[in-house]
């Protein structure tokens, strides 16, 4: 089985996206992860869908 590129990790204050691959966090910091995004992470993980996601997560904290 191989391993999945991005995971949802806790960090201190909330959750940040892990790239496996590219061994770097992705993405903003998170006080609460979203559902829909945690979904995503946990299944598919299509970095399309989850690049839509954080964009428009990080759009509504503006």
């Amino acid at each position: 089985m191989s391993k999945r590129r991005y995971v949802a990790r806790g960090v201190p204050g909330g959750y940040r996206v892990w790239d496996n691959k590219g061994r770097r966090w992705w993405g903003d910091l998170y006080e609460l992860c979203p559902d829909d995004l945690l979904t995503e992470l946990n299944g598919r993980a299509d970095p399309e869908r989850v690049t839509a996601l954080l964009k428009r997560y990080r759009a509504l904290k503006r």
